[in-house]
């Protein structure tokens, strides 16, 4: 239990009202007397209304509260992650210390303070650095390097020659390093070419469960700085995602291209390959991005086309119905007059 001046002073903010008991933290629509909740875009204002919350996060910006005690900030929806932080603490999930039943390579460094999880393998010349956490079955093949303070959970799979920097996140069932997709075709039948490159995973990067990123055919396939990927993406071979790049799930990434910086991808999008998209570029969900998108455009649908341009394409779509009925009466009536000349 913490009041809402004690939360205040951990997280930054100006309180508004009074210095609330609070419990526990809860979204606006399910919260109940006791809990602190955060309002961060001002479209959703009614529910501050009808919110039975005891304290609300608001930008700094907002006026009406409708007389809730409140945390005015200028990052709510940060603030409250700082709050949640405070009710639920990280656990530890990990003794430290190598299991018995892992299996550790020839040649293979451990750094300090490692926790190294049941049945863990880890291949030869393999570097694992301090704090690293390996959670049960994970599998590293040989000659791949990982970071300090990173956390692989169970049953992540690193393929050889793969690099991984610090502060590295990766969750249940991701597998890096995996071949990349290519074969050559002759006499009839289709024939695996080599994929002799490896993957580049740099700091503060995140992965979502179950997410495939290949190897390069030759040179690399990277993963910039501060990168977020959710689950279930593929990411091709030799492909490259710029810094604090975000991504939703089920997005598929072919062969050879290049995202930049900060850009915001939806999910379901597909990207056709070989392509170059511009730093600070958005796709919205489920586009096809079919050719190059240039820096800060947002774009959608499929073909993706700049966002504005596809609403109005939609927008059009939805009276042809109407159209085509207004066409058939005019028709009818063209016809009809055309029919009176003749006589």
């Amino acid at each position: 239990m913490l009041t809402l001046k004690q939360i205040a002073s951990q997280v930054g903010g100006t309180i508004e009202g009074e210095d609330v008991a609070i419990r526990g933290v809860a979204k606006i629509e399910e919260a109940q007397s006791g809990d602190i909740t955060f309002l961060a875009n001002p479209k959703y204002l009614k529910y501050v209304k009808e919110s039975h919350a005891s304290a609300i996060v608001v930008p700094e910006t907002i006026e009406d509260t409708s007389g809730k005690p409140c945390i005015r900030a200028a990052n709510p929806y940060f603030t409250f992650l700082k709050i949640v932080r405070l009710f639920y603490p990280p656990k530890k999930l990990i003794d430290e210390g190598v299991h018995p039943t892992a299996i550790v390579g020839e040649g293979t460094t451990l750094g300090k303070d490692v926790s190294i999880g049941p049945y863990v393998v880890i291949g030869k010349n393999c570097t694992v650095g301090d704090r690293t956490s390996l959670m049960p079955g994970v599998v590293i093949e040989n000659d791949v390097k990982i970071g300090n303070d990173c956390f692989l959970y169970s049953n992540v799979s690193i393929r050889q020659d793969t690099i991984l920097g610090n502060r590295v996140i990766i969750h249940c069932g991701t597998v890096i390093g995996s071949d990349g997709f290519g074969f050559a075709f002759e006499n009839g039948r289709y024939h695996k070419i080599p994929q002799v490159g490896h993957v580049v995973i740099e700091d503060d990067v995140e992965i979502g469960a179950n997410t495939t990123i290949d190897r390069a055919t030759l040179g690399e396939t990277r993963i910039c700085q501060g990168v977020k990927l959710d689950n279930l993406i593929q990411v091709a071979h030799n492909c490259t995602i710029g810094e604090n790049t975000v991504i939703a799930a089920q997005t598929g990434i072919s062969g050879s291209t290049h995202i930049g910086k900060g850009v915001r991808i939806g999910g379901q999008v597909g990207f056709a390959g070989h392509q170059t998209i511009g730093d600070g570029a958005a796709m919205g969900a489920q586009s096809g991005i079919s050719k190059d998108v240039e820096p800060g455009v947002m774009v959608s649908g499929s073909p993706a086309k700049p966002h504005r341009e596809m609403m109005r394409i939609q927008a059009a779509t939805n009276k042809l119905p109407e159209l085509l009925k207004t066409i058939k009466e005019l028709k009818e009536r063209i016809q009809k007059l055309e029919g009176e000349k003749e006589k």
